[in-house]
């Protein structure tokens, strides 16, 4: 089952990876003529447009491309003419580390929400819960960022409101500039895990075993943690990671309005610049992203699940 799952991801990663070439290379216009000007002579256009490879048929220059990526090379930036792979070194680490953060925020406060929840079910708390965090989600992301900004930066003072980072900033002073980014991202997802934790642990507290702990006499709290929450790690498990896909793949707006030096910003920047092997490198480093924790997703699932982990 291990096997099959990595083997449609491969195949999946492989899709993805001709949808993102053929998307840059539909995009409207010479990208030649674009980084060039057009002031820029014939000569020198078709100069830098054998320099791009895009004088070669598509399908030469897409195995080109996918051959230098399965041996670790991901060509050379047009614009500033540094190794892709060097750039892509530390803006994605940058994008793991506000990721991380942002989970460590979010992944404690969905649970102790969702247990709340569920302990309270049909309470005002359970009520306003749902009500909070259905607002958060559903209000985009650059406008939670700007109200954020406004009270907590702005106003109040506490954050500053630009992240810019770099490799030398002291790890306190970086969890500083990244609180603003991870709290946006941290409202975000925190609904679905809320959401799932609760109904995972509603839906067996009608289970027989669970109604006779009740009758025993056990506190609801012990009962829902020690007897219904190692039941419910499935489907919790699942939505978690699948969240921290979208932690990861999901930061180009939130990078882009706090100027957070990572894969999302230096991917509008390329895009800006029309600098179309960086663009196609960040694409496909999201997409493996996201398709590896998918797959982690699945993998968990099966083995905290004992009748997928022992099929008759």
């Amino acid at each position: 089952m291990l096997l099959q799952r990595l083997s449609l991801g491969l195949i999946t990663l492989f899709v993805v990876s001709l949808i993102i070439f053929l998307g840059v290379s539909l995009l409207p216009g010479d990208a030649a003529q674009a980084m060039l000007g057009q002031s820029a002579t014939p000569e020198t256009v078709a100069a830098l447009r054998k320099q791009m490879g895009l004088d070669q048929p598509g399908y030469i220059r897409y195995f080109t491309w996918l051959g230098g990526i399965l041996q670790g090379d991901f060509g050379v930036s047009i614009s500033n003419k540094r190794e892709i792979a060097e750039l892509l070194g530390t803006r994605f680490s940058n994008t793991i580390f506000l990721a991380v953060f942002a989970a460590i925020i979010a992944v404690p406060l969905a649970l102790a929400l969702g247990i709340m929840a569920a302990l309270h079910r049909n309470s005002i708390y359970d009520r306003s819960v749902n009500v909070i965090t259905l607002s958060s989600i559903s209000t985009p992301e650059f406008f939670v960022a700007y109200i954020l900004i406004l009270f907590i930066s702005v106003k109040a003072g506490w954050f500053p409101s630009l992240a810019n980072v770099s490799p030398d900033t002291p790890f306190v002073e970086r969890l500083s500039k990244c609180f603003l980014p991870a709290l946006t991202l941290t409202l975000v997802v925190v609904a679905h895990m809320m959401r799932m934790t609760r109904a995972a642990i509603i839906n067996l507290l009608a289970s027989p075993y669970i109604e006779m702990a009740a009758l025993k006499g056990i506190r609801k709290l012990r009962i829902i943690t020690r007897h219904a929450l190692p039941n419910a790690w499935a489907p919790i498990i699942n939505v978690i990671v699948l969240n921290l896909a979208y932690l990861i793949v999901g930061v180009v707006v939130v990078e882009v309005v706090f100027v957070y030096p990572g894969l999302g910003q230096l991917l509008v920047d390329s895009v800006q610049r029309r600098d179309l092997p960086v663009v196609q490198a960040c694409c496909l480093i999201f997409a493996a992203t996201y398709v590896l924790l998918n797959l982690t997703a699945d993998i968990l699932s099966i083995l905290t699940n004992p009748r997928l982990l022992h099929p008759k």
